[in-house]
């Protein structure tokens, strides 16, 4: 029996000034082929970056796919993993009754997961690991790119 393909993705986001001028970058792998995806924003958050990283990697999937994606934020991978059903089942506020912040990109994320079969796993940020350090390649040259 063959081995399921699994597309394997790194994602990361980038701010100057926190908030500021921000980019997000992602790698995704699949069967030898590779694909680069950035983007940026002129008044974000770095929070914000780290999930349209993820949010865009997934939304180019053309089809549900088995997914292990890799991220160094660990509010991304909490986020998606541990707090994003009791968020939804409070009617997106928090554990302190708050409002839940970037509450229009947990949705979207929310929506891409659940097209795919995804495995969330944290990776050390700036390691030197090649799919994260593309990926905070990628984040920086948007970045770059929009202040030309």
């Amino acid at each position: 029996m063959a081995e399921k393909k699994v597309v394997e993705i790194y994602t990361d986001g980038a701010c100057r000034g926190n908030p500021g001028v921000g980019g997000w970058g992602a790698l995704l792998h699949y069967d030898g082929i590779e694909k680069r995806l950035y983007g940026s924003a002129k008044d974000t958050t770095n929070n914000r970056m780290e999930l349209m990283g993820s949010i865009a990697a997934l939304q180019a999937l053309k089809k549900p796919c088995s997914v292990v994606l890799w991220t160094d934020s660990q509010y991304v991978k909490k986020g998606i993993s541990e707090w994003l059903t009791g968020w939804k089942a409070k009617g997106w506020r928090t554990s302190a009754n708050q409002p839940v912040k970037n509450q229009d990109l947990w949705q979207l994320l929310d929506e891409q997961a659940a097209r795919h079969q995804v495995d969330w796993r944290w990776i050390k940020g700036h390691a030197g690991h090649y799919g994260n350090e593309v990926a905070d390649q990628l984040a920086n040259q948007a970045i770059d790119e929009l202040l030309g």
